[in-house]
């Protein structure tokens, strides 16, 4: 039987809302660099960086 992963809001590893926890645990990658990653294109672009966190944070359902 195939363990099939899905992407959800992450309840262990949650800062704000768990977005971040939740894509690393999908990924299998640490936390930290998917953080690192929407801290750098919030800086580079911050309305797309807030925007995709946003929509993350609501269309994602909890683990």
């Amino acid at each position: 039987m195939q363990n099939k992963k899905k992407l959800c809001k992450s309840s262990k590893d949650d800062k704000i809302f768990g977005v971040c926890g939740g894509i690393a645990e999908y990924l299998g990658i640490s936390s930290f660099w998917i953080r690192l990653i929407w801290c750098i294109v919030s800086l580079i672009k911050f309305e797309i960086g807030l925007a995709a966190y946003i929509i993350c944070a609501i269309a994602m359902p909890d683990e």
